[in-house]
């Protein structure tokens, strides 16, 4: 039988923080792991699509537990504040989903000087994972989800010496390096778990051509060319629910037989139920994976090594 969201076990006490919370894959994520039990942080820019997404997963689930907390992936002040929100109320996090992105859009800097699409999928959410990471691996096993994309078979490993594309920047270009990138960090959060003898576990998934809101700001952006067009008719036409869409990154979060260093997406590429799909290791994988943490030090100014802050909290 194909995996759904009822096969999500009882996740009472657990809690679990979500990125781009507010609509799409991540409306889907936050409302069926509250739907389990767990008390979800809801994070995301808009607090006035925060609310109305809370109040639609009220609607569905009355007694749910929903912590909104403001979140520009952007903006590297904003991603310490909302983990500072968080860790405030929280001693541990079990389930950490790194799944709101922006795709193939204009030229455009983040607020600390980042091109757009490496700094929010990737640098955005490598910030915030570090900045949890103590709680994470407080938890009893916890899990990071890290939400990738088939773009990242289209996507070059990041070049240290123009990891922002200065000259080089075309849409589709920066959005595949940048789920490459999505990609290569949630293999190495795991080859870090594992090397720190750490429970947490990192895995990746891709939710296939689903019909959310990305296409279609995709096109009104206007970046994506007619290419972006396209994409919003497909996902119309032949594309999966948001519900649907969200099944693989929901399935590699509560699954128990899920593993770290999985990956899961749809069984047909882009459309079917989720299941695990293999993990292509390309030629240079450890290298890529190591360029992208030191590229991603240097540029945030932020470390995330869990054998040293297993040694802090050993201590």
């Amino acid at each position: 039988m194909p995996w759904v969201s009822a096969d999500i076990p009882d996740l009472t006490g657990k809690v679990a923080v979500v990125t781009g919370a507010n609509s799409g894959l991540g409306l889907q994520t936050a409302t069926a792991l509250a739907g389990a039990g767990a008390r979800i942080w809801m994070a995301a820019r808009n607090p006035a699509k925060l609310a109305t997404a809370q109040e639609e997963i009220r609607r569905r689930y009355p007694a749910a537990d929903l912590r909104p907390v403001a979140l520009d992936l952007g903006d590297l002040a904003s991603i310490r504040s909302a983990a500072e929100q968080i860790l405030a109320s929280e001693h541990s996090v079990d389930i950490l989903v790194n799944n709101a992105g922006l795709m193939a859009m204009p030229e455009r800097q983040t607020a600390d000087g980042f091109e757009m699409q490496f700094g929010v999928n990737h640098l955005g959410h490598y910030a915030l994972t570090a900045h949890l990471l103590e709680a994470l691996l407080r938890a009893d096993a916890a899990r990071v989800v890290t939400v990738s994309s088939t773009a990242h078979h289209t996507g070059r490993p990041v070049d240290p010496a123009n990891p922002h594309l200065h000259g080089r920047y075309k849409p589709w270009r920066a959005y595949g390096q940048a789920k490459l990138a999505n990609y290569h960090f949630g293999l190495g959060l795991q080859q870090q778990f594992e090397r720190a003898g750490a429970r947490a576990q990192s895995l990746i998934a891709h939710p296939g051509l689903s019909h959310t809101n990305l296409q279609t700001a995709t096109a009104t952006e206007g970046g994506a060319g007619r290419s972006g067009r396209i994409a919003v008719v497909l996902a119309e036409r032949t594309g999966m629910s948001a519900e649907a869409g969200a099944r693989p990154q929901l399935r590699a979060a509560t699954d128990p037989a899920a593993k770290g260093g999985e990956f899961y997406g749809p069984l047909f590429m882009n459309n079917g139920p989720a299941v695990r799909r293999p993990v292509l290791r390309r030629l240079g994988l450890a290298r890529a994976i190591a360029t992208l943490w030191a590229v991603s030090e240097r540029e945030t100014g932020i470390r995330l090594d869990v054998a040293e802050t297993v040694s802090t909290l050993r201590a």
